[in-house]
């Protein structure tokens, strides 16, 4: 057995890779008093602030390295749809995006709710929501995935949704909290080296 040294300053992660490629039957849709508002052109630093919200106890950063023309090409693309998922009083507590831009491709690109709602079966009702958007006509496969930093039970969750894993890979990356896109108290449960 192998040891890989991660560079200082580094971290790393297992990238699982997971696919539909048909259809999953119709569900009953599960109760929520939650709503998608559709973002047609987000303003980037309200995306941003949502992605953060949501992502960092994951150690999400990707978006937040990105320039503004970048980020800007993505989420204002036709071909990408953005979500956000509002509570009741209309705050904004998770966030869904869909990834058009592949021939007969849909990627469930971000998929996630603030932590104080894991466990309480809103994101199988967040799944529901998902699942017919991605399948639209002409998808002949739906793929998303998932790593070693989300939430423990994100790889289950994806499973029993439907999808199958098909890849995995070791992805390193400079620890987002030292180079200041995330505070250093983010995903306390992940090492600070």
């Amino acid at each position: 057995m192998a040891l890989t040294v991660v560079p200082k300053g580094e971290i790393a992660t297992i990238v699982t890779s997971l696919e539909m490629t048909a259809r999953p039957p119709l569900r009953p849709m599960p109760p929520s008093p939650l709503r998608l508002v559709r973002w047609a052109e987000p303003a980037l630093d309200r995306y941003r602030t949502l992605f953060a919200r949501v992502g960092a106890p994951w150690l999400w950063f990707s978006r937040l390295a990105m320039s503004d023309a970048q980020l800007a090409a993505i989420v204002h693309d036709p071909a990408v749809e953005v979500y956000a998922v509002a509570d009741p009083r209309g705050i904004e507590i998770g966030l869904l995006e869909l990834d058009f831009r592949e021939s007969a491709t849909a990627e469930l690109s971000y998929f996630g709710l603030v932590p104080e709602l894991a466990g309480k079966g809103h994101g199988k009702w967040l799944m529901a929501e998902a699942l017919p958007r991605l399948w639209r006509k002409g998808v002949t496969r739906v793929w998303v995935h998932t790593c070693t930093l989300d939430h423990p039970a994100a790889l289950g969750f994806y499973r029993k949704a439907g999808f199958t894993p098909f890849a995995t890979a070791v992805e390193t990356f400079p620890d987002p909290r030292q180079t200041g896109l995330l505070p250093r108290e983010a995903a306390p449960q992940i090492p600070l080296l």
